[in-house]
């Protein structure tokens, strides 16, 4: 287990956003552009908290930018062994009950309009929402639901951070 050294003053001062980020980004960076088995390596080095926290960063810093990364990384976790699992994992791991909910409802969406086409999901891709306009209302209202409930999630994960930070950060003096 590798903990983050942290001066207090930063813990107590980082915003949500940043202080889930400070926790996780040496892990992520370090396993940006890996192969399956050295980034499921370093996942499963982590404690719980640690590992929920990286689950939901992966999907979190991924999606957070446009409907169309939100559809393309969610249809890349559901058919990426162990991911889709991590993130719903992680979600229940801090309770988030909002966002696992809408993981679902996003899940049923792809996974409808998957089968529907009989495309796999691996071929999910930007295109599906300029070629198809009812996924792309479907989409963006759930991208929209996203927008809605992350900073809420941020800040879940951030009083959970706060008040377990002997599981992510060492503090140590100014």
């Amino acid at each position: 287990m590798t903990l983050v050294t942290m001066k207090q003053t930063d813990f107590d001062t980082l915003s949500d956003e940043r202080l889930g980020w400070a926790c996780v980004e040496r892990t992520l960076a370090g396993i940006r552009g890996k192969d399956a088995a050295i980034k499921a390596q370093a996942i499963t080095s982590l404690n719980q908290s640690q590992q929920a926290l990286c689950m939901f960063r992966v999907f979190y810093d991924h999606a957070k930018d446009s409907a169309s990364m939100y559809y393309s990384w969610i249809a890349y976790l559901l058919h990426t062994p162990g991911y889709w699992s991590g993130v719903t994992g992680g979600m229940r791991y801090f309770g988030d009950d909002s966002m696992l909910q809408l993981l679902e409802d996003t899940r049923q969406v792809i996974e409808e309009r998957s089968s529907k086409l009989n495309v796999p999901l691996e071929d999910a891709s930007f295109e599906d929402l300029e070629q198809d306009h009812e996924l792309l209302q479907a989409v963006d209202y759930l991208y929209q639901r996203f927008q809605d409930i992350a900073p809420d999630s941020l800040k879940r994960i951030s009083m959970f951070i706060r008040s377990n930070h002997e599981d992510f950060v060492l503090i140590v003096e100014e």
